[in-house]
């Protein structure tokens, strides 16, 4: 059968192959460059020019392996194996490669300290404070007054002493750690008494009876899920007991014929039998949420003045700092936790530890502390200038989705996020996208969150109510998203009207 000729390239001689078929375009094996010639090639020569030879080199490898077995498989087009279609494929490879895994995101889940999105946004204080610590070398551990090693917590104790009016204070990591860390040193190989209705489990099944077993302590419960007295842990004291402990049930709420015993009358208990009280607050407000017109939140100062002798709560929620396990309280508990051999293991690196000071040192002016700290910002934003951002974005939005989808401002109700305050709500506003065509609109939603977590700067959203909900409560620059849309790419059949409706 005659074949029009085709140049095609193999090693350094070009042959002549001729397809007639339409199975005939597709390459050979034995048509794939070998390495050091598509290493030759000029666009892959500048690609190893930027990122070196080892690279280029092991991304090449990979792609060549897979172009062969396509191509084995009879599933390689000729087009694939062209020199310009191989620069393109090399230099996707190599920058997706390279690319970071960990990127910003736009949040727009109505959930100002998300979990998944790396709960507080640090403020620029603590992030020009970390890249001058990282800089060069600094006083992690070092005494510049005596020249001798220091103690890297001397660095935030004195900080968080004048803002919580504790004796002493210790960091680790986590509050998860610090929660550890604490039974560990106080009482572990003995008992701790703990209320049935504060058995709390937190993200990633970290629950407080699995604590408790991990260090070293035995689970003393008492009372019931909705009512515990006084007398319950009266009843529970015995010569192996050694801490009693409130957990702040920071991530659900308990309603209706409920009873718990609070930390002033729990320390009573503690200091008639001599034993310390400690109390677990989690999301740990430093200052009165309420003055700022959001829920009311306990605080580690009302906890130390009611009598207990250690406080824990975190660094990264509603304190607005870095991920840390932050324990305040008498000189003696903190002096046993902090000499306690675990503690090595749990304690902060000089990262997030610099920008836990820059963040303390922010509540130091508290005039200012709405308007330099990001999560308190974001959290007491006017509802007016939140449904102002919403306006601004949606004529871009509707003229980007039309006619697949529609878009409209909606009022809407957010969160403050990681367990904080579960049952309190945030007046919001924002966004709301439908599909026009009802059928299948489940798949259309999905394929539309799919398309703004493909954006070069991914948009979070959430899907409820049949509509994909952008809650502008975190979006203070509308032109963040505005300048994301163009780039906004849609599936061919992602909440297509049917020709039916739309001939």
């Amino acid at each position: 059968m005659a074949r029009p000729q085709e140049s095609v390239v193999h090693g350094s001689k070009a042959q002549t192959q001729q397809p007639s078929t339409f199975t005939d375009a597709l390459a050979q094996p034995q048509q794939l460059p070998a390495l050091d010639r598509l290493l030759r090639l000029p666009g892959v020569a500048a690609l190893v020019t930027q990122h070196g030879h080892t690279v280029v080199a092991d991304t090449a490898r990979t792609l060549l392996s897979e172009l062969r077995s396509a191509a084995v498989g009879h599933q390689l087009a000729q087009s694939a194996i062209e020199s310009e279609a191989l620069t393109a494929a090399l230099h996707t490879r190599v920058q997706a490669r390279l690319a970071p895994r960990m990127r910003p995101v736009l949040n727009l889940t109505g959930t100002v300290i998300h979990t998944n999105l790396g709960r507080a946004l640090l403020a620029d204080a603590a992030l020009q404070h970390v890249q001058a610590m990282m800089a060069g070398p600094n006083n992690l551990e070092y005494d510049l007054a005596t020249g001798a090693r220091g103690d890297r917590d001397s660095i935030v104790e004195g900080l968080l002493c004048e803002l919580t009016g504790a004796e002493a204070a210790t960091v680790v990591n986590n509050n998860a750690a610090a929660v550890l860390l604490t039974i560990a040193a106080l009482a572990r190989g003995r008992q701790v008494i703990v209320s049935r209705g504060e058995l709390v489990e937190i993200g990633g099944a970290f629950r407080m009876p699995d604590v408790m077993e991990s260090a070293g302590a035995t689970l003393v419960e008492v009372g019931t899920t909705n009512r515990t007295h006084p007398h319950d842990y009266e009843r529970a004291i015995t010569d192996q007991t050694a801490l009693l402990m409130k957990v702040h049930t920071s991530n659900y709420a308990v309603q209706g014929f409920t009873s718990a015993v609070d930390e002033a009358a729990l320390s009573s208990i503690a200091r008639k039998h001599g034993l310390p009280l400690a109390t677990d607050l989690g999301s740990g407000a430093l200052i009165d949420m309420a003055a700022h017109g959001l829920p009311r939140e306990p605080t580690p100062q009302q906890m130390l003045k009611a009598g207990c002798d250690v406080v824990t709560f975190s660094g990264d929620k509603l304190l607005g700092g870095p991920q840390a396990g932050l324990i305040v309280g008498t000189r003696e508990a903190i002096g046993r936790i902090r000499t306690f051999p675990m503690k090595r293991a749990l304690r902060m690196s000089k990262l997030p530890l610099a920008a836990l000071e820059a963040t303390l040192m922010l509540y130091q002016r508290p005039e200012r502390l709405a308007q330099d700290l990001p999560t308190l910002r974001l959290l007491t934003r006017p509802l007016a200038a939140i449904e102002a951002t919403a306006r601004a974005v949606l004529p871009a939005l509707q003229a980007a989705l039309a006619p697949r989808y529609t878009a409209e401002c909606v009022a809407l109700q957010g969160q403050i996020g990681s367990g904080s305050l579960p049952v309190e709500r945030l007046p919001s506003a924002g966004l709301a996208i439908a599909p026009v065509e009802k059928k299948g609109s489940g798949r259309a939603l999905d394929a539309l969150a799919a398309a703004l977590r493909a954006l070069p700067l991914p948009v979070i959203g959430r899907i409820a109510d049949d509509r994909l909900i952008l809650d502008c409560r975190c979006l203070e620059d509308d032109t963040q998203l505005t300048t994301q849309i163009p780039h906004l790419s849609l599936s061919p059949l992602a909440g297509q009207p049917s020709k039916k409706e739309h001939p």
